[in-house]
């Protein structure tokens, strides 16, 4: 139940803590999986102190233990050591802290850690964390090598003494952190992160020296493995030697089998660049001239054919075609002139001998009526009638006198 209090009515502190006291005293005894450090015996004591650490973050709890029991595993108990406790947690009232006391340490050996790192391993795989379409190509020649590796560490000398003698400008950040131990996996961590927001840094290597199968558990941490499958810079890892395999080996972008191989990796050759770009050269040249002297084959070829030898020939020869089809065109022209101009002869020969001009040429004359019409009958023409007469040169007015129609 909650405490009821106001400002009026404030709660002694003896009192709020007599009642996380309680409520923690109801949690009951729990096994515990950490790590072991600070362990501290006060002499004249029987309790032994040391503090229970979670390797994959920065959280830590103060425990209690009697001194008979870590007496009895005194070989066993070493700072940075992997245990499991059966302890119960306490609220100690008088200083408002809280801890654990232990009444079972169990030492967590090597077959049970990387049977833990196998059965992280299946994990990891099913979710896709190792897949090699998620895999990253380094860069060719990264303007910054991001270096995480051991404060002064031989891992730190190889990565960055390989690449500089393979390209002698390259740039490197390092971070240096601690590389085995509690603080491991949250140094590391940390260190990633900063230099993946770096925008100068390309390429990141994770480096360390080879070590004993605990020394190098922290980099087969599932929090340290997801932080960097979660970098968008892409990752080398040269963690130990060729047969030490973290699992940050599967997860990071490629797999260096030593700091040294990582350091030849991350950077091309400079020799070898020079020679590559040596044969490029060569190979250019090689191709210019082979094209150049086919195209001067091609233009040989070209100028020995007639039409380029003696261009003139062709000119002449066009020339005389053209005289020849303008004759013939004129030839054409002519004679189709002539047989129209006799056609219109005679077709004006037969219009002349069909027109009525004609006729009145042989002394004949058209008689009209004073309407204009032609008079092909005396009949119905009344005397008196004026009548108009049409020779063929000229008209005439005329006046009917008498009208005598053919019976």
């Amino acid at each position: 139940m909650a405490l009821e209090s106001s400002a009026e009515s404030p709660i002694p502190v003896r009192t709020v803590a007599n009642a996380i006291a309680q409520w923690v005293s109801r949690l009951g005894r729990v096994w515990i999986d950490g790590q072991l450090t600070e362990i501290s015996r006060r002499p004249g004591t029987n309790t032994v102190f040391f503090v229970l650490r979670d390797p994959a973050a920065d959280i830590s709890l103060r425990v209690t233990a009697a001194r008979q029991l870590i007496d009895a595993m005194a070989d066993q108990l070493t700072e940075g050591s992997r245990v499991v406790v059966w302890a119960k947690p306490e609220f100690y009232i008088a200083r408002g802290t809280l801890q654990l006391h232990a009444l079972e340490i169990r030492p967590v050996g090597v077959g049970e850690l990387l049977a833990r790192v196998e059965r992280l391993k299946r994990v990891l795989a099913a979710e896709g964390l190792f897949n090699a379409d998620r895999k990253r190509a380094l860069p060719f020649l990264p303007g910054t090598v991001g270096l995480v590796c051991g404060r002064g560490s031989a891992a730190e000398r190889d990565v960055m003494e390989n690449a500089k003698r393979r390209w002698p400008a390259v740039q490197f950040r390092v971070e240096a952190v601690a590389v085995q131990g509690p603080h491991a996996v949250a140094e590391v961590i940390k260190a990633l992160q900063i230099l993946d927001e770096d925008p100068q840094v390309q390429v990141i290597v994770v480096a360390r020296g080879g070590g004993s199968v605990e020394d190098l558990l922290p980099f087969s941490d599932e929090t340290l493995l997801r932080a960097a499958a979660a970098c968008r810079t892409p990752i080398v890892s040269a963690i130990g030697h060729e047969p030490d395999s973290p699992l940050l080996d599967l997860v990071a972008d490629v797999r260096a089998s030593t700091p040294t191989d990582a350091g030849k990796l991350v950077v091309p050759d400079v020799t070898e660049e020079h020679r590559r770009i040596g044969l490029l050269r060569d190979r250019a040249f090689r191709y210019v001239a082979t094209r150049i002297d086919r195209e001067q084959d091609a233009l040989r070829a070209l100028r020995v054919r007639p039409v380029l030898a003696s261009p003139e020939r062709d000119i002449d020869r066009r020339v005389r075609e053209i005289g020849d089809l303008l004759s013939r065109s004129r030839r054409c022209v002519a004679t189709a002139l002539d047989r129209a101009s006799d056609d219109v002869a005679h077709l004006l020969a037969r219009v002349r001998t069909l027109s009525p001009a004609a006729t009145l040429d042989r002394g004949y004359a058209i008689v009209q009526d004073a309407d204009g019409l032609v008079l092909r009958s005396a009949a119905g023409v009344a005397p008196g009638a004026a009548i108009g007469v049409r020779l063929a040169t000229g008209r005439l007015s005329a006046t009917v006198v008498t009208a005598q129609p053919e019976s």
